[in-house]
Order: C-alpha cells, then sequence, then structure tokens
C-alpha cells in the first residue's frame, strides 16, 4: 500500500536530487532537498483538504489528479505562473520574462517579490474563503463545538461568507497595503488597488469555479436519487435492480465523473495554486534559481498528491473525523499569513508550524473521541450481556 501509493514520489525524489548534484553539486543537492522539505511541511494541510475532495471523484479523475495536476503543479505553477507573473507586473513580454527568469536571478526574485502583494491578496482571499464556507456551515459533528455552533447559526444568512471576506479585504488594503517596502528595503509603495483587485479576484474565481463545481455535483445526487426511486419502485424489486449511470457517466458507488468531475478538478487546481504562493515567495529566502525552486517544490507537490491518495485509500478523514476540521483551520490561518505578509515578513518556520500543530489537535482530538465511543460501546455491549443473563 505504501510503496504502490508513494513508489512514484520516491522514484522522482531520487531523479530529482541525481539532476540536482549533476548540474549543481552538492551545494545544489542540499536547497533541492531543503526546498522539497519546506512544500511538505506548508502544504500538508492542503493534503487533508485535497483528500476531501479526490474521495469524491471516481478512479479516473483520481488518477487525472496524480498525472495532469501534477504537470500542472510542477511546470505550472512552480515554473510557469510566476513567470507570468513577472511579465504582467513588470510589463515584460513572455519571452523577456523567461530570459530575466534564467539568466539574472537577482532581477527576477526582485520582480517576483514585488509582486508579492498581488498574489497574496488573491491567494490569501481564495483560502479565507474555503475557511469561510466550512466554518459558517451547519455540521452534524463539530470539533471545537463552543465556536462552531453559533457560527453555524450566523452562516443561515445568505452571501456572509462573502460580506465577510470583502470586509476583511477592504481592511487589510487600506491597512496593510498602504505601505509595502520595496525588496532590498529602498523605500515603500502604495499597493492599496492591486490588493483590492487581486483580491476581489480571489472571491471571484472561488465562486464561479466552487459554484459550478457545486452545482453538477448537486445535479448528479438530484439525478441518483431519481434513479434509485426508480429502481425501488420497480416491481419492489429494488435489491435486484443494477446500478444505473446518469446523464455524467457517474454512479453513487464509483464517485463523480464527467462535468461534476471535470469543474471538481479545477477547483482542487486552484487551490493547489492558492497554497503555492506561499511556497514560491518564500523560496527566494534559500535560493533565486528558478530551476532549482521549480525542482524542490515540485518534489514536495508530488508527496503531497500521493499523501493525499494515501488518505483517500485508507479512509483516514472517516476514521478521523476531526481531521478536515483541523485542515480548514490551517487554511484560515494561512489566509490571514498572507494578507500579514503583504507588508510583513513571516517566517515559514511559523507558517508551517501553524498547520502543523492545528492538524496534530485535530488528529488527537480525533484519535480521544474514537476511545470515547469504543468504551462506550463496550460497557453497552457489556449491560446487554448482564441483561441477557438475567
Amino acid at each position: 500500500m505504501l510503496l504502490r501509493t508513494f513508489g512514484w514520489s520516491f522514484g522522482i525524489t531520487a531523479a530529482g536530487l541525481a539532476l540536482a548534484g549533476y548540474f549543481w553539486g552538492g551545494k545544489g543537492l542540499a536547497v533541492v532537498a531543503i526546498l522539497s522539505i519546506l512544500e511538505i511541511s506548508l502544504s500538508f494541510d492542503n493534503a487533508v483538504i485535497n483528500a476531501g475532495i479526490v474521495r469524491k471523484l471516481n478512479p479516473f479523475w483520481q488518477k487525472m489528479f496524480l498525472t495532469v495536476g501534477v504537470l500542472i503543479a510542477v511546470f505550472g505553477m512552480r515554473l510557469v505562473f510566476p513567470i507570468i507573473i513577472v511579465a504582467i507586473t513588470a510589463k515584460l513580454s513572455p519571452y523577456e520574462a523567461v530570459k530575466v527568469a534564467i539568466n539574472d536571478h537577482d532581477r527576477y526574485e526582485t520582480l517576483v517579490t514585488n509582486a508579492h502583494p498581488a498574489i497574496a491578496a488573491f491567494g490569501g482571499m481564495f483560502l479565507l474563503m474555503i475557511f469561510l464556507d466550512f466554518i459558517l456551515e451547519d455540521r452534524e459533528i463539530n470539533w471545537l463545538a463552543w465556536l462552531e455552533r453559533p457560527l453555524a447559526k450566523l452562516g443561515k444568512l445568505d452571501m456572509l461568507s462573502v460580506a465577510v471576506a470583502l470586509t476583511v479585504l477592504i481592511v487589510v488594503a487600506t491597512t496593510v497595503a498602504t505601505g509595502v517596502p520595496l525588496h532590498g528595503g529602498h523605500g515603500t509603495i502604495d499597493k492599496s488597488s492591486t490588493v483590492l483587485l487581486s483580491g476581489v479576484a480571489g472571491v471571484v474565481t472561488y465562486l464561479v469555479v466552487g459554484g459550478i463545481s457545486g452545482f453538477f455535483e448537486e445535479r448528479l445526487e438530484e439525478e441518483e436519487d431519481e434513479d434509485e426511486d426508480g429502481a425501488e419502485g420497480a416491481d419492489g424489486e429494488e435489491s435486484a435492480a443494477p446500478a444505473k449511470s446518469n446523464g455524467s457517466g457517474a454512479l453513487a458507488a464509483v464517485g463523480l465523473a464527467g462535468k461534476a468531475a471535470f469543474f471538481m478538478f479545477l477547483y482542487l487546481e486552484v487551490i493547489d495554486a492558492s497554497f503555492s504562493f506561499d511556497g514560491v515567495i518564500g523560496a527566494f529566502a534559500i535560493s533565486n534559481d528558478i530551476f532549482q525552486i521549480a525542482l524542490g517544490l515540485g518534489i514536495g507537490a508530488m508527496y503531497i498528491r500521493s499523501l493525499t491518495v494515501f488518505l483517500v485509500r485508507k479512509g483516514t478523514l472517516d476514521d478521523y473525523v476531526y481531521l478536515e476540521h483541523g485542515a480548514h483551520y490551517a487554511i484560515g490561518a494561512l489566509a490571514v499569513i498572507l494578507m500579514i505578509t503583504i507588508k510583513y515578513d513571516v517566517s515559514e518556520v511559523i507558517t508551517g508550524l501553524v498547520g502543523v500543530v492545528l492538524i496534530a489537535a485535530s488528529y488527537w482530538s480525533s484519535v480521544v473521541r474514537n476511545r470515547r465511543l469504543g468504551e462506550d460501546s463496550e460497557q453497552s455491549d457489556d449491560k446487554a450481556e448482564v441483561t441477557t443473563g438475567v
């Protein structure tokens, strides 16, 4: 199970480190290894969130997540996306941006770092929307009930998450973004309009991609319910009725497919992109070589995907019910940290530890809950035995 799930990650790690040692020597190998560890430590909560979505997909789309999704994550978000950002913000042609990235590492680092406010605002607002929609939803299982139950009642107000997110964005744009230091400490610049525009784009992206995927998922569930009702009414032989596929070609037993799975896949990729922003920016504290950054973060991204599939196949989220809560709280913390980093430096160690601590706490709470339920079940069985004996 472990080798089958992480086999590709192990192989890519070996190949990646070998390439790093060949092209950059021992120092380059160490840099790539450190970048890989940085990406894994910053994105463990990403794996938990991904697992909650991937388990809804059928095997085909799970494989797409591990193949096409990896290519998008490694080459798209870790290599191409920073170049696109440089081209847009510095008003360079794509060709000139590539030349800067390859030949002038210091200038490339400066350009990417100066583009950080826009990147952080987009990613921060997207992640904040994920957190708010989770925390404002009424759930059967609550981790921090004293907080989650009152918020779930407030969540019955339409569009409350959007109102809260935009309020946060306005506060950030009018305070944190008004005096952003330039790279190298040479003065400050007002990034209010940039942060506002990028933040609104993050909210809109979440609403569009998440809304479309949610629409198709709900329609798929309705079609499956209709199929089940029809099967139950057919000669009273619902137990013998064969499973029917719906218009999307999906079955409840095998997970989402068709349009629903496609938009859910897009939603996954946008989530991954939002998580990758802090890793890409933080990587410049270790190296300003675009290829070292892409290789190191790419190896880490591969492990996150393998860990996602491992969590799905082991049914970890079903066994440890508070893990998703912890991961969403980590997302909320990361969104806040991204907003703060628009103006202030926050160590990657702090960013990584916040997520790890929250997930570890939710995991331990899940273990305690499982033990308590197990003890209650044993006591019930003992009472039943005594009653039967009497």
